[in-house]
């Protein structure tokens, strides 16, 4: 008796998949400005700052008395400045928090490329995947020629490198059951 096995395989490797998502930020990057938030913060900064320096000078001649109620004074005034402030302060962190957060993203996925690239360098069937996805963002004109050589230079040297002996099925399947690869 005959029995047929459907296993359905994702057609494109997501690592390629991976890839051109990453094209696509770098494309969508180069589009982007701001705008003038962060000099007025960096404004609001400095006038504190020089607040300070100037509270710093003014203080360092008086005697203890003086000092504390200055520096009770100036906390009170950093108090209120804050409480002013706090508005434009908590959207300040949160922008800090969300570049911070991006760019721990953007570390992972670096990460994550060059784990892909690396085993890329190692599968010739993935590396293939990687130059047909990277030629036809080329043909399709979204990704610039420099890249492209880039990935085949890439495949180039994996090639090179590739020169070691494809085990047989038999080695393969021992490999894996030896727990290898897990």
């Amino acid at each position: 008796m005959t029995s047929f096995v459907h296993v359905d395989q994702p057609t494109v490797h997501p690592g390629v998949q991976r890839a051109e998502v990453l094209f696509g930020q770098i494309k969508a990057a180069r589009a982007g400005a701001n705008g003038s938030r962060p000099l007025i913060a960096l404004l609001i900064v400095a006038v504190v700052a020089a607040a300070l320096v100037v509270a710093d000078k003014l203080v360092s001649n008086w005697d203890e008395g003086a000092l504390l109620a200055a520096w009770a004074v100036l906390c009170g005034a950093a108090f209120a400045g804050i409480a002013l402030f706090a508005g434009p302060l908590r959207n300040a962190f949160a922008r800090v928090a969300g570049v911070w957060n991006a760019a721990a993203q953007r570390r992972a996925s670096d990460r994550a490329d060059a784990r892909f690239l690396e085993t890329a360098k190692n599968d010739p069937r993935i590396m293939q995947e990687l130059q047909a996805a990277t030629w036809r963002q080329q043909s399709e004109g979204t990704v610039p020629a420099a890249v492209a050589a880039k990935v085949d230079a890439l495949a180039r040297v994996a090639a090179r490198s590739s020169e070691a002996r494809m085990p047989t099925l038999y080695e393969a399947m021992r490999r894996m059951n030896s727990s290898r690869y897990y």
